[in-house]
């Protein structure tokens, strides 16, 4: 197997990736109407609700497309003509769920919260106790805006007590996060082959509760191609997915899922663990502050805090570190000045150590004294 050169991907998505995942896209070439292409659909389709615990009253619907696509079609799909939905957020993947109910004109409750705090579950409760018209609702799992967590779990129950079918935006903890979509009351759960799973970018996912996507049935459409019952049933009848699919990147998400099984999920919990904890003492070290308290923070994605510095230009660093092989993500919280290191995907808390290392090179080459920073950890 020829070497090829590793950068390790500090950004949310895509991640890095095993050898071993790239090259299971090197296949020969196959009409993916074929049987042999069908049988790998099926292994996907059943790994991915294995993953979460499903069980034999979930399946999986696979479609072309970023994490994003899965939003859709779970939005555009799943709230039928009439119906009010009611979206948490607290950061920017929340706001872009709300923006697609928007789009198609699907009745939306907001439950806002700032980006840098958990949901307040009284709040939730009472926005769904006070408007029993609301029968969906919808939350981010781990926020990439930040890093925070989301408490699902609580959520779901929220959502059981009042009746709502619960939507679960699970883009980058699936397979990263140990998740049970039972245990949670999730009867729709999106996410993507390039995030914890450790594929390549190109496919995403909704693992649905069969009951609750059986109830689709002969509903309008509002999006022909992202439409999920048409995409479940097609897949149900055919064993195919109905539009061509990213013919590689199902071969490389199969390899990923292997991988993912052989090293356990729980045991790549703690590899990213160890790995978000390594950095964040690291950083720390060196004089960087958080914008999150630890307990709040998903082990997966650090938000950190500018260094107020006259010489510090995040372009600058963010192009030093890439010529050294690594790769990091800026901010998004607006006057609040922060950048973002993920540690999701094949890498550890080694690779962490390497990466720290190259930052304190980063610093003295910008002339950047840390001991200037004058904030306290985990608030700006």
């Amino acid at each position: 197997m020829k070497k090829i050169k590793r950068n390790v991907l500090l950004n949310p998505g895509p991640a890095t990736t095993t050898d071993s995942v790239k090259f299971a896209q090197v296949v020969p070439d196959i009409c993916p109407r074929e049987r042999e292409f069908g049988a790998i659909l099926l292994k996907i389709n059943k790994d991915l609700v294995k993953i979460v615990k499903g069980g034999r009253d979930f399946t999986s619907v696979l479609f072309a497309g970023s994490g994003t696509a899965a939003m859709d079609a779970c939005i555009n799909s799943v709230v039928p003509k009439n119906a009010k939905i009611a979206i948490i957020s607290n950061g920017l993947y929340g706001d872009r769920m709300i923006k697609i109910a928007r789009s198609y004109q699907i009745p939306c409750v907001e439950i806002n919260f700032e980006w840098d705090q958990q949901p307040d579950l009284k709040k939730v409760e009472e926005m769904l106790m006070n408007d029993r018209k609301i029968t969906y609702l919808v939350v981010v799992h781990h926020e990439t805006t930040t890093g925070i967590l989301n408490p699902i779990r609580e959520i779901g129950v929220l959502a059981k007590k009042y009746g709502c079918t619960f939507i679960v935006d699970a883009v980058s903890s699936f397979a990263g996060i140990p998740i049970n979509v039972k245990d949670c009351h999730i009867d729709f759960m999106f996410s993507t082959s390039n995030k914890c799973i450790q594929g390549v970018a190109g496919l995403s996912f909704i693992v649905c509760r069969i009951k609750s996507v059986e109830r689709l049935k002969g509903r309008p459409k509002r999006s022909f191609y992202l439409d999920l019952y048409s995409q479940y049933d097609f897949y149900k009848r055919t064993g195919q997915m109905q539009f061509t699919p990213p013919v590689q990147v199902v071969y490389a998400l199969k390899q990923a899922i292997a991988e993912y099984f052989e090293e356990g999920d729980q045991t790549r919990y703690r590899r990213y663990t160890k790995s978000w904890s390594t950095l964040r003492k690291g950083m720390n070290e060196i004089g960087f502050k958080f914008l999150l308290k630890k307990q709040e923070e998903s082990h997966i994605l650090t938000t950190i805090v500018e260094p107020k510095d006259p010489n510090y230009d995040f372009n600058r660093m963010h192009d030093l570190l890439y010529e050294e092989g690594f790769t990091i993500y800026p901010g998004k919280m607006g006057k609040k000045k922060t950048f973002r290191i993920a540690n999701m995907g094949a890498i550890d808390h080694k690779d962490i150590e390497k990466f720290l290392a190259a930052v304190k090179r980063t610093l003295n080459r910008m002339n950047i004294k840390m001991n200037k920073c004058t904030t306290r950890e985990g608030i700006i």
